[in-house]
């Protein structure tokens, strides 16, 4: 069944390419949605699939070469159709 969730990156996830990094990983398993980064230091993505492909891309973040992800939250979001997957820019 598919779903929209907003999904929370902390730790060095700016300034890392983590962004276009988390694009190819959604964009290589049909996901759709955008991720930006936050004022705060996180990054956040909100990401619509089926829940275990979902899963599949938040274990896939933790590969990223550069980053350090300290902490992942991952919460239900209002269902959002996307056609893509982008990265948001300041």
């Amino acid at each position: 069944m598919e779903k929209t969730m907003e999904i929370l990156f902390s730790g060095k996830v700016q300034k890392v390419g983590f962004r276009a990094y988390v694009r190819n990983a959604a964009s290589s398993l049909g996901l759709c949605g955008e991720v930006e980064n936050l004022a705060d230091g996180r990054v956040r993505a909100v990401v619509t699939g089926d829940e275990a492909v979902i899963e599949k891309f938040i274990s896939l973040t933790y590969n990223c070469p550069r980053a350090v992800i300290r902490k992942i939250s991952a919460e239900d979001y209002v269902f959002t159709e996307f056609s893509n997957f982008i990265v948001k820019r300041e």
